[in-house]
């Protein structure tokens, strides 16, 4: 009885231990003050770059926000009671300027308490038309930009649950938007009701290899609450107020006006609804109305879109991606399958582009062919367009000029090359607004023109060139050469005058905007002026490292000194990274790594803790590559260790850390390599894991960029996964997730049964799951207590040495 008891008290004991109930926690003074930093706002610039509208809100959503009604449907997140996305971004102030002005102003008549969202400029660019949410719902707003004053046109029964909401008619005068439908049924809470059957799901033998998509429908009770949440009205309403009917109640999804304004193009949801796909693949149907709200012309009908091919390059059949012409007043482009949709299929051309005139009754004209999976165009004018294809097993794109009048015949391929190689990237195609304020390409002449990032060997450098249409020939017109700062060419305001938006920052200098001639020397107009926030930063010695790894592949990281640093001393180290494949070595070990980016110390970065004494090693380069017929997860493992050990190799090397005292973390895809790199080496004290997968068969479909299933690879599951090893991870390792993670493959089950593979086998390891926080962390309650988190858990193993024996370095099998 007694040796009973004593196992009781025993196991008791050990309950009561298994769990902490905490409350929210702050970190430090050190790191507080980075974190409560506030915003600089956001930045909108009409195309003419002559007013700016700058939009503020709280680095932060608040757990009480997070806390609000939500439910879960076909993909989608959405609070019940206001009809919006309920993890939108919301603003929460306005200012507006011309650029030539010094000091912007405060816009007037906003609402109180404002949660502003779904900016959408007017076709003159006189207005913006916002969302404002308040406790009961949505409401529209539309703010005068010459007045800096916001009016409220219509009362908070806005649906804003899906598609697009607010959209301009041409006369810059009215809107049409999406209203809750009057014939809209109470939602059914799904917690109390009595079920009514079974849930059957069936396979007709048809293989639906799809991911794992979070937040699906699973009862016809859900079915029933998507159908009252998507259903809507839609109206036409007047920038004073006054509300017309457009077209009844139904599922609408996408609005989407021809560029002359003269036709409507509606996208609405069809039954049958799907527990396998999100609502994006539930059967759809697009028609075209005038702009009395008739129908014209019923132009697509897709159906449910849960079986395709196997493959990243798969699609479905029937068209798809149909959009308007911008540089046409009502002309309708779609792309169609030439190949069944099919990777594994051998063809010439895998898709073709239609385009169909209004009023949509002839035959489609065929305007391209393309060799790979169609990626978009630009579109320019009658004889001048620009197409893009893509094709992932190879990493290869391609990009035709062409021209629509003649068709297919006339593609020419100016650009075929690995997308993954920065250093021989052309740039983007410049567009500006034509007469239809549709953006399409910036012609002059036989011109046209591109900006370019520049990543090249010897650093970042971008440039504008001019490509001329006839000769397919480049010449340079402007390069960035700062040398001490970062220019960024954000778009051309005018490229006959050569006037650009720039950003321009450096490690302490806040980006801000300016407009520069390129034509003229020197010329370069401050349009912002936003301090620096993190002051306590200034004076971080910030640099990137290079260095190679086991096979010679070049490698790097942007590496931090602590801001007491001392010459000749020994710190401990973090080193955070995030993997990424690549299907040949000399794209893999290209340098994207700037050392004038501003040192910015976002929600989940490990660059706070400079600030208590570490070395932090960010973004390190970790790629791993699959050459010709070799994957690159065929060796993920060894070549996971190998950027480990190379990365520490190179700080050691400097002098700066002691290399028994370093730590890894991770976020999602970061979070898998570090419980990978605790489970596969000795090179780590302690390790942070955020929100990861540790058990790839339960993703049996593909994960990441592994588009094998398990059947196929069953010994890459088995081998990459963090919970098939868990008997050899010994070291101490701190797991974090959302409770309501939405993200495809990282469940917070994930988490939850690596910790208790991890316990059961006398692992230390902690973990922590935050409530209401989905993949990435918003609330402030949240985003705190996971700071004070990581600090107290590499404060205990880095920092103090009676806690844990130094590794040794050895790599495990």
């Amino acid at each position: 009885m007694k040796k009973l008891l004593f196992v009781y008290f025993l196991l008791a004991g050990i309950l009561i231990t298994a769990q902490e109930n905490l409350t929210y926690q702050n970190p430090s003074s050190e790191i507080l003050e980075l974190a409560n930093a506030p915003l600089a706002p956001g930045v909108q610039i009409d195309s003419k770059g002559e007013y700016m509208v700058l939009v503020f809100r709280d680095q932060y959503k608040s757990i009480a926000e997070l806390s609000e009604t939500e439910l879960r449907l076909a993909g989608l997140r959405i609070n019940p009671v206001t009809n919006i996305g309920s993890r939108t971004t919301f603003y929460t102030n306005l200012m507006v300027k011309k650029t030539s002005d010094k000091v912007a102003t405060q816009v007037i008549g906003l609402p109180e308490n404002p949660r502003l969202s779904g900016f959408s400029w007017s076709p003159d660019e006189s207005m913006i038309a916002c969302l404002n949410t308040t406790e009961t719902g949505v409401e529209v707003w539309v703010l005068n930009i010459k007045e800096g004053k916001v009016n409220k046109i219509t009362d908070a029964n806005i649906n804003a649950n899906m598609g697009s909401t607010i959209n301009w008619f041409k006369d810059n005068k009215h809107l049409l938007v999406k209203t809750l439908s009057s014939t809209k049924k109470p939602l059914i809470n799904t917690d109390l009701a009595v079920p009514t059957g079974p849930t059957v799901s069936v396979s007709d033998g048809s293989k639906a290899q799809n991911r794992t998509y979070q937040d699906l429908l699973k009862t016809p009770n859900d079915e029933f609450n998507f159908e009252q949440l998507a259903l809507s009205e839609i109206k036409k309403v007047s920038i004073g107020g006054e509300i017309e009917n457009f077209l009844p109640a139904d599922l609408y999804d996408d609005i989407d006006f021809s560029p002359d304004g003269n036709y409507v193009m509606v996208t609405k949801i069809k039954r049958p609804f799907s527990y396998l796909v999100t609502y994006n693949r539930f059967p759809s149907e697009s028609s075209v109305y005038n702009l009395n709200g008739s129908l014209i012309k019923t132009v697509n009908q897709v159906p449910l879109d849960e079986v395709r091919p196997k493959g990243f390059m798969a699609t479905r059949m029937g068209k798809r991606n149909m959009v308007w012409r911008s540089d046409k007043p009502s002309t309708l482009v779609w792309v169609e399958a030439l190949d069944s949709g099919d990777p594994d299929i051998k063809v010439e051309y895998r898709d073709a582009v239609f385009q169909l005139d209004a009023p949509f009754n002839g035959n489609p004209k065929l305007l391209l062919k393309t060799k790979q999976r169609f990626a978009g165009i630009t579109w320019g004018n009658d004889n001048t367009a620009i197409a893009y294809d893509r094709w992932w097993n190879t990493r290869n794109t391609k990009t035709y000029i062409f021209d629509p009048s003649k068709g297919s015949k006339s593609a020419k391929i100016i650009s075929d090359r690995n997308y993954q190689d920065v250093y021989s990237d052309p740039g983007s195609f410049v567009r500006s607004k034509n007469g239809f304020g549709r953006y399409t390409l910036d012609i002059s002449n036989e011109n046209l023109y591109l900006i370019g990032d520049g990543y090249t060997e010897n650093g970042q450098f971008p440039f504008i060139d001019e490509f001329n249409t006839k000769t397919y020939k480049t010449k340079r017109l402007y390069l960035s050469e700062y040398k001490d700062k970062l220019e960024s060419l954000v778009t051309a305001i005018d490229m006959k005058k050569g006037e650009i938006l720039v950003r321009i920052e450096s490690q302490t200098e806040y980006p801000n905007y300016y407009i520069r001639n390129i034509f003229k020397k020197n010329d370069l107009k401050a349009i912002t002026t936003f301090e620096n926030p993190f002051k306590s930063l200034e004076e971080v010695n910030k640099r990137v490292i290079s260095y190679k790894r086991y096979d010679g592949l070049d490698l790097e990281g942007t590496l931090y000194l602590p801001l007491n640093y001392k010459e000749g001393k020994k710190y401990p180290m973090i080193l955070w990274a995030y993997p990424r494949e690549f299907k040949d070595k000399s794209s893999a070990s290209q340098s994207t790594a700037n050392p004038n980016e501003f040192i910015y110390p976002n929600w989940g970065s490990p660059i706070y803790w400079v600030t208590k004494g570490y070395v932090v090693l960010d973004d390190a380069a970790f790629p791993i590559v699959g050459e010709g017929t070799e994957e690159p997860n065929d060796t993920f493992r060894t070549q996971l260790v190998g950027n480990a050990k190379a990365a520490i190799d190179a700080v050691d090397d400097l002098g700066y850390i002691d290399r028994t005292k370093v730590a890894v973390g991770g976020h999602s895809y970061g979070a898998f390599m570090t419980a990978n790199l605790l489970s596969h080496s000795n090179l780590f004290a302690a390790g942070i894991a955020r929100s990861g997968a540790y058990n790839r068969t339960l993703t049996p479909f593909g994960f990441q960029s592994e588009e094998r299933s398990y059947w196929e690879a069953p010994e890459i599951y088995y081998n990459m996964s963090p919970f098939m090893h868990a008997d050899k991870m010994k070291t101490p390792l701190l797991l974090i997730h959302g409770v309501a993670d939405n993200n495809s493959g990282t469940y917070p089950l994930q988490s939850e049964r690596y910790f208790n593979a991890l316990k059961g086998l006398g692992a230390p390891v902690r973990l922590v799951m935050l409530p209401k926080e989905s993949h990435g962390y918003r609330a402030k309650e949240s985003i705190m207590h996971m700071l004070w988190e990581q600090d107290q858990w590499l404060e205990k193993y880095l920092k103090d040495d009676n806690n844990i024996e130094p590794p040794k370095e050895t790599i495990k099998n």
